[in-house]
């Protein structure tokens, strides 16, 4: 293993070839956990390892020793060995009762999936932490150019969090994968990163969300979203943001989905326009509350852009307006951005930004208002 210090990047071999990381240090950069201050010392045999617990996982709440030992084909002494230094690096837990047993930690399941992403190619650089939050843990990265035209791309992996840190996502993703014996949380991380990476496919480019790249384990590769987050942002023409944000909404449910947990706090606003985020918990129209919790993501924005800019929309006629595919809201679309300097967007000094991203890694919950009372019927004075 060795280092190269004027590319800043780490050289891992497996097997007879090599392949790069190239960690590029910003500022003081914090770690995925332990997973990044370990990965350049982890070897071939310690991935088998890792791969083995995680396989191990789908049949066992703590994976055996000699299960393992049949995965993996180390030598007893070898294993325990490679084991005692993947405890200590906080990559793997340990138990004796009721049986000799081991699990993997989140840490080391990121490592599975970065070293899968280095493969691939898919990053070649990772960099700050953007974002934390109950379900997802977001990381600045680089990708090389596919046709090695231009510079590195900047992209974030988001890394799904499910199953261990959310009770009530764990009961969402049951509703996927039936009445499983055995159920963990690597199981249901994976499959939120699924379902997300799986949707984004589907609705890029047509519905304006970032665009989705890799997908691997409970991690997807994805490019940066444009902008600030609507929450922390002034907008000085709001009428055509929220006009936007229902076209997409619209769209959307064309193509038979909902996003199911839209508000300002996964809509990101730029000059280009606005990016919808954070689509694992989509349903479709056919599910059973699909009135209701389109009616929930419409009210969202609505209540947003009454309670910050006044601005009211009757809540039944927008949800028409979304679920029925009307054209007014793409034209309006149209006739606002005649003028402006590319389509679909808006000038310069539009919005302002009034605090640092954080995407859905928010803690702070949606206020509350009566916003119903305010658009359930129309005042006289709007009539004109």
């Amino acid at each position: 293993m060795s280092s190269d210090h004027r590319s800043g990047g780490v050289r891992i071999r497996e097997g007879p070839g090599s392949y790069y990381l190239n960690i590029k240090v910003i500022c003081n950069i914090k770690m995925i956990d332990e997973a990044l201050r370990v990965f350049k010392d982890l070897d071939s045999k310690d991935f088998r390892i890792l791969t083995g617990i995680e396989t191990g996982m789908k049949h066992f709440e703590w994976v055996p020793l000699e299960e393992l030992n049949k995965y993996t084909r180390l030598p007893s002494d070898k294993l325990e060995y490679r084991l005692k230094k993947l405890v200590l690096d906080k990559l793997v837990v340990r138990t004796t009762q009721p049986y000799e047993g081991v699990q993997i930690y989140f840490e080391g399941y990121d490592a599975l999936a970065l070293n899968t992403f280095v493969k691939r190619k898919a990053i070649s650089a990772i960099g700050d932490e953007v974002g934390v939050g109950k379900e997802s843990v977001i990381f600045e990265a680089i990708r090389q150019p596919e046709l090695a035209i231009g510079g590195p791309i900047p992209v974030i992996i988001k890394f799904h969090r499910e199953g261990r840190t959310s009770f009530k996502q764990v009961k969402r993703i049951r509703e996927h994968i039936g009445e499983r014996e055995h159920f963990s949380w690597i199981y249901a991380s994976r499959l939120a990163a699924e379902r997300e990476y799986e949707i984004m496919k589907r609705l890029y480019p047509n519905v304006s969300i970032p665009k989705p790249f890799d997908q691997n384990r409970h991690a997807i590769v994805m490019a940066l979203a444009k902008g600030s987050l609507l929450s922390k942002t002034k907008l000085l023409e709001p009428e055509w943001y929220l006009d936007e944000i229902l076209r997409q909404a619209r769209i959307a449910y064309s193509m038979g989905v909902i996003h199911a947990d839209l508000s300002e706090y996964n809509i990101f606003v730029s000059e280009d326009g606005v990016q919808l985020i954070d689509w694992p918990q989509y349903i479709t129209p056919e599910h059973p509350q699909a009135d209701d919790i389109l009616e929930r993501d419409i009210s969202n924005i609505l209540t947003h852009f009454y309670r910050k800019y006044g601005i009211k929309r009757k809540l039944d006629e927008t949800i028409d307006e979304v679920k029925y595919g009307t054209e007014k809201s793409a034209e309006a679309g149209k006739e606002s951005s005649k003028g402006k300097s590319y389509s679909g967007s808006v000038d310069k000094g539009d919005f302002k930004e009034e605090g640092p991203q954080g995407g859905d890694f928010e803690d702070e919950g949606s206020e509350t208002e009566n916003f119903e009372k305010a658009t359930s019927k129309k005042e006289p004075s709007d009539r004109d």
